[in-house]
C-alpha cells in the first residue's frame, strides 16, 4: 500500500502544527476513527525525530573538527591565546 504525497504532507502539518486548531482538532478525530492513519503519524513522526537526531550528529561533528583545528594547529595559537585569556582572567 503506497502513501500519497497528500497524505504525507497533512501528517507533516499536523506533527509541525502548521494547521488551523479546527482542522487538527478534525485529524484528531480521524486518527482515533483510523488504526491505519495512527500508524502512518507514529512513523512519520519518528522519521522526523531520526534526521533531526542525525543532524544534531553531524552539526556536532562539524564543530569538534573545527574546534580541533582552532585548539591544536600551530597556524591559529593567537587565536588560541585570545579565547583561553577571555576564561582565565
Amino acid at each position: 500500500m503506497r502513501t500519497s504525497l497528500h497524505e504525507i504532507k497533512v501528517i507533516e502539518q499536523h506533527l509541525l502544527q502548521r494547521e488551523p486548531p479546527e482542522e487538527a482538532l478534525i485529524f484528531e478525530a480521524r486518527m482515533l476513527l483510523d488504526a491505519e492513519l495512527k500508524e502512518k503519524v507514529k512513523w512519520q513522526n519518528k522519521t522526523y525525530a531520526l534526521v533531526q537526531s542525525y543532524g544534531r550528529k553531524q552539526l556536532k561533528a562539524e564543530i569538534d573538527a573545527v574546534h580541533q583545528q582552532l585548539f591544536t594547529t600551530t597556524k591559529h595559537r593567537s587565536f588560541r591565546q585570545k579565547m583561553l585569556s577571555l576564561f582565565t582572567k
